[in-house]
């Protein structure tokens, strides 16, 4: 159970390894369902509740997945929950690389965003929104760690993700693919509303504390900014990044003919 703790606390494990653990029936559920190569299922028997998480595990099994049954206790001390799953797994990595990324017109950067759950709400928005791929370059939380794998409820294996790169030279390559680069502002960008994000686009989504760092100023085309009411606290990373994502959808299953004006973003640098 040593490798299970060291997969589930630490980050240089999983690197190492290029696997990480996965909990519960759902994201489990999700991995097998995208054809990931699941390399073992262990289950708490005592703690599985509903036939979801029986139905999971014989499906796990039945593919040839090793099923290891845990002793009473032994999940509490591995899994990185206070109430843990009955069923944790370990998967190999799932991250791509940046270059399968080119095509794609739709794309989320990732410039040093540290909370596990505002990544795996910007998974979950980018999947559901459409968006062709997830970039988490360097300085960013890891993808892998178990709590942005739960917060991302399974897109981790819906969407592409790029794990890595620095964040200038991501944002110089997608440049170059022709995507229009969007950094995201708390205050003095463009209104979100009012620009087309019809055309080829990557949202470029600064720290939670500091927004975008002046490194980026140069590769970053323009800023847009979510308004909100007097006195309004700014939204959490995952949840700007929910908002634009689904104006993105939006603008796109209208297209552009909606009686809306759109800017070309040439907003504030």
């Amino acid at each position: 159970m040593q490798r299970l703790r060291r997969l589930v606390g630490r980050r240089s494990a999983r690197q190492s390894e290029r696997a990480f653990v996965v909990e519960g029936a759902n994201v489990l559920g999700e991995a097998l369902a995208s054809g990931v190569p699941v390399e073992s299922i262990y289950v708490d028997r005592a703690g599985l509740a509903g036939d979801r998480t029986a139905a999971v595990i014989e499906a796990g099994a039945e593919r040839g997945i090793r099923v290891y049954d845990l002793a009473a206790g032994v999940m509490e001390r591995v899994a990185g929950t206070v109430t843990p799953q009955a069923a944790l797994a370990v998967v190999p990595y799932v991250d791509v690389p940046l270059e399968a990324l080119r095509g794609a017109d739709f794309l989320i950067v990732c410039a040093e965003v540290r909370d596990p759950g505002n990544a795996g709400t910007v998974l979950r928005s980018a999947q559901a929104a459409g968006a062709g791929g997830v970039i988490c370059c360097d300085g960013s939380v890891d993808v892998f760690n178990p709590k942005t794998v739960r917060a991302s409820a399974g897109a981790l294996f819906r969407v592409p993700v790029v794990s890595g790169g620095d964040a200038v030279e991501v944002l110089e390559e997608v440049g170059r693919w022709g995507l229009r680069r969007i950094g995201t502002v708390a205050h003095g960008g463009t209104d979100y509303t009012t620009v087309d994000l019809v055309a080829p686009a990557a949202l470029v989504l600064g720290n939670e504390a500091h927004g975008l760092g002046g490194e980026l100023s140069s590769a970053i085309d323009s800023r847009v900014s979510i308004p909100m009411a007097p006195g309004a606290e700014s939204l959490n990373v995952g949840m700007a990044a929910a908002v634009l994502c689904f104006e993105v959808a939006r603008q796109r299953r209208l297209g552009t003919d909606d009686g809306q004006p759109r800017s070309s973003v040439a907003g504030p640098r």
